[in-house]
């Protein structure tokens, strides 16, 4: 499996922040992982953002419910990231990443992760 992420690297304040993730060598709508977005902000740990299942179904972090939105184009075999009224604390380095169940919101990096992309908040 191999993700890569793509969209804009800088969003200005009260904006929405949209990725996408580009999933080649396995299908999302048939393989059993949870197509995960992660990010890190700098000098911090990882902050697992949510999910969305092979069935479309989602799961979101409590802390990011209210802002967060992902979905998925399964002709493209892509699912994406949707964060609303963004802050300059949303400025991170944003992942995708195929995660086994059983394995989400663990400290290390379980699964494949595409390699990130940096997203600045700023004016």
């Amino acid at each position: 499996v191999q993700l890569q992420e793509s969209g804009p690297g800088l969003v200005k304040p009260s904006q929405t922040l949209s990725l996408t993730c580009t999933v080649s060598g396995a299908s999302i709508t048939a393989n059993s992982y949870l197509w995960s977005w992660i990010r890190q902000p700098p000098g911090k740990g990882l902050e697992w953002i949510g999910y969305i299942t092979r069935r479309d179904i989602t799961y979101y972090s409590p802390s990011l419910e209210s802002r967060t939105s992902i979905s998925r184009t399964t002709s493209n075999n892509q699912f994406s990231l949707q964060l609303t009224s963004v802050t300059p604390q949303d400025t991170a380095v944003y992942y995708c990443a195929a995660v086994p169940i059983g394995q989400y919101g663990k400290g290390y990096r379980p699964g494949t992760w595409g390699q990130g992309t940096q997203v600045t908040v700023s004016s």
